[in-house]
C-alpha cells in the first residue's frame, strides 16, 4: 500500500529546545491529560456540584446542553495548540495552520468524509425501523427539517473544528509514529469516548431507561466512536488533512443529532449504538481487506 505524506512528524529544529526533554518525548501523553482536565474543568464550572448529578429531567438538559457542549469541546483544541507551540513552537503553529486548510485532496476523499457518518447512521436506523417504530429517525417526525438539520450542521462544525484541532491535528499524527492507523484509531477512539463522560454522565437517567447506568455509558461512550475514530484516522493519513477530519466529524453531529429518534431510551437506544457499531466495524473491516490488512504499518 502506498500511503501519502499525510503522517505529519514533529518539527525537528536546531538549537536548544524549547521545552524540557520530558515534554517532547510524553507530548501526546501531556496532551491528553491536558484535553481532558480542561475540558472537564470548563463542564464542571457550567454544571456546578450538578455535574455529578444523574437524575437531571429533559427540558434541564435541553436548555444546557449546547453550553455544556461548547465547554466540553474547549479542551482538545487549547491543548493541541498549546501543546503544538511548546513542541514545535512558531513553525509546528504555521504546519498545524497549513493542514487545517489543506483542501486540495480528491473527490472520492470528501465523498468518504461527508458520508460515512450519515449513511451509517441512516442505514443502522432504517434496518431496525422494520422490527419497531421505536427507531423512526426523528428527522422524518419533525416539520421543520431545515431548521433542524441547520442546527445539526452548525453544532457539527463547531464541535468538528474545536474537537481536531487537537485530536486529529496534534494526537493522532505524532502516535502515528509508533502505531499502525487501526492502532492509533482504537487509542483515540477509547480516549475519545471516555473524555465524553463528563457530559454523559450527567443526566444519564434520562437516556437510561431503568438499565443500570454502567452499562448505559459503557455502551454509549465505547461502541460506535471507535471504529469512526479508525475510519477518521484512516482518512487522515490518506490525506493529511485536518480539515477533512473537521469534516468528517461535523458531519457525525449533524446527522446524529437529525436522525436520534425522539424519546430513544434504555434497550432501544443501546440496540440502536449497538447495531450502528456493529455497520461501522465491518467498513474498518473492508477497509482493511482493501488495503490488504496493512491498516497495522507504523508512519
Amino acid at each position: 500500500m502506498t500511503r501519502t505524506v499525510a503522517t505529519h512528524k514533529p518539527v525537528e529544529r536546531s538549537g536548544a529546545p524549547t521545552v524540557g526533554t520530558f515534554l517532547k518525548r510524553h507530548s501526546v501523553t501531556v496532551y491528553f491529560l491536558l484535553a481532558f482536565s480542561i475540558s472537564w474543568a470548563c463542564v464542571t464550572a457550567v454544571l456546578g456540584a450538578g455535574v455529578l448529578d444523574t437524575t437531571v429531567d429533559e427540558k434541564q438538559i435541553e436548555r444546557l446542553l449546547p453550553l455544556v457542549i461548547l465547554a466540553l469541546a474547549i479542551g482538545p483544541t487549547v491543548a493541541g495548540i498549546l501543546m503544538t507551540g511548546l513542541v514545535d513552537g512558531s513553525v509546528g503553529l504555521r504546519d498545524l495552520l497549513s493542514r487545517s486548510l489543506r483542501w486540495r485532496v480528491g473527490a472520492r476523499w470528501y465523498a468518504v468524509a461527508l458520508l460515512t457518518g450519515p449513511l451509517s447512521v441512516a442505514a443502522s436506523l432504517l434496518v431496525l425501523q422494520l422490527f419497531s417504530s421505536e427507531f423512526r429517525p426523528g428527522i422524518f417526525t419533525t416539520s421543520d427539517i431545515p431548521s433542524v438539520l441547520m442546527i445539526g450542521i452548525v453544532m457539527g462544525l463547531v464541535v468538528g473544528i474545536l474537537e481536531e484541532l487537537g485530536w486529529t491535528g496534534f494526537a493522532v499524527p505524532r502516535l502515528r509514529l509508533s502505531y499502525g492507523v487501526f492502532s492509533t484509531g482504537l487509542i483515540v477512539g477509547m480516549l475519545w469516548g471516555l473524555w465524553h463522560l463528563a457530559v454523559n454522565y450527567w443526566g444519564v437517567s434520562s437516556s437510561a431507561g431503568g438499565l443500570p447506568v454502567a452499562v448505559v455509558l459503557s455502551v454509549v461512550l465505547f461502541s460506535f466512536l471507535p471504529p469512526y475514530r479508525i475510519l477518521m484516522v484512516w482518512v487522515y493519513d490518506r490525506t493529511g488533512s485536518v480539515l477533512l477530519a473537521i469534516l468528517m466529524h461535523a458531519s457525525l453531529i449533524a446527522f446524529w443529532t437529525a436522525f436520534t429518534p425522539v424519546g430513544i431510551a434504555g434497550a432501544p437506544l443501546l440496540i440502536w449504538y449497538l447495531a450502528w457499531a456493529v455497520l461501522l466495524w465491518a467498513v474498518v473491516a473492508a477497509v482493511a481487506i482493501a488495503h490488504r490488512g496493512r491498516l497495522q504499518l507504523r508512519g
